[in-house]
């Protein structure tokens, strides 16, 4: 049978209510009377009930989070920090894949929700960003990440530097003397909004190059994807002599498509990735790519939803992550 709390109490010579105070860390309780009761209960290996503390409390300490794809090295890093800043806050963390399917990530925010996780931390799929900031509440807040919003109560936001990080990359590519620099984008949201679209557009302009859409084609974030899509992007457009890709997973798949296409990485073609996954240093040629804290991005998120609870009347300033190029061997 498991140990009850008036056991505990028992033990201690102390109230139930003394013990639950205690357990709870709430009101004023004497360094000795907190622990007799600390003692009593690691002598009779008590474990308090999460449910009644939730009933105290109103806090369940735990939290969700919410990405497309786990197996993605970019978001595992994220993972990461997410998970032992909440570790070291004393929360749990309950992680959810939904595929990047708009409908599973509803479905997944909706349960969480309902099984009363205290917050949220979120990548939005573009689908679901609107419907998402209207279900955000101040009594279970939602930090998303790399989002359009403005932060209310409720709401937070850390954001990437994303659009600044492709223009690092076509400017140095432009500078280098390339004149014909496609970019394989993800399939993350139209054209127009995509960050690192704009970023892109942004360094053409800095180097008086002309914007041309179709050199901008629109893949899936892996590397199948990149390798599809620099045969069709280079079958169709042959002049390209450098390419810029959504993330280094996709970057990953045109040095593969390069190599089978016979044009040479960099002399024929150089590439540029994004996020500066672990792996982006260990493939031949070593990818050239924008460096993104992932680990500091997790971080931040879970600090800033940690602060939104104890706070959830405040209004929280957007985080933003700062990127830095890294040259490597692939351009």
């Amino acid at each position: 049978m498991p140990v009850t709390m008036r056991e505990v109490a028992l033990q201690a010579g102390v109230s139930i209510k003394t013990v639950s105070r205690v357990v709870n860390d709430q009101g004023e309780i004497s360094d000795l009377t907190r622990e007799r009761v600390l003692i009593a209960i690691d002598n009779l290996g008590y474990r308090p009930s999460k449910v009644a503390r939730a009933l105290v409390t109103r806090r369940t300490d735990t939290i969700g989070l919410i990405f497309g794809d786990i197996a993605n090295p970019y978001l595992s890093e994220v993972s990461l920090g997410v998970l032992d800043t909440a570790a070291n806050e004393k929360f749990e963390v309950f992680i959810c894949n939904t595929g990047g399917i708009p409908e599973s990530e509803k479905r997944a925010l909706t349960s969480l929700l309902d099984h009363n996780i205290d917050g949220a931390i979120i990548f939005p799929l573009y689908a679901n960003r609107i419907w998402i900031q209207e279900i955000a509440q101040p009594d279970q807040p939602i930090v998303l990440m790399n989002c359009d919003i403005v932060p209310r109560p409720g709401l937070g936001l850390i954001a990437t530097e994303m659009r600044k990080g492709a223009r690092l990359a076509v400017d140095y590519l432009a500078k280098k003397g390339h004149r014909n620099i496609g970019m394989l984008a993800g399939e993350v949201a139209p054209k127009n909004v995509i960050q690192r679209v704009q970023g892109y557009r942004d360094g053409l302009e800095l180097n008086g190059i002309k914007y041309r859409d179709e050199l901008v084609l629109n893949v899936g974030t892996v590397i199948e994807s990149g390798k599809i899509g620099t045969q069709q992007l280079l079958a169709q457009h042959p002049e390209i002599s450098a390419l810029f890709c959504y993330n280094d997973l996709i970057a990953m798949g045109a040095i593969e498509a390069c190599k089978k296409l016979g044009r040479r990485v960099p002399d024929d073609c150089a590439i540029v990735g994004f996020d500066n996954i672990r792996f982006s240093s260990l493939v031949s040629p070593a990818i050239t790519t924008v460096h993104v804290d992932k680990y500091e991005i997790g971080r931040q998120a879970s600090n800033r939803l940690v602060d939104m609870l104890r706070n959830p009347g405040a209004i929280y300033p957007p985080i933003i992550v700062d990127v830095e190029l890294i040259i490597r061997e692939s351009a």
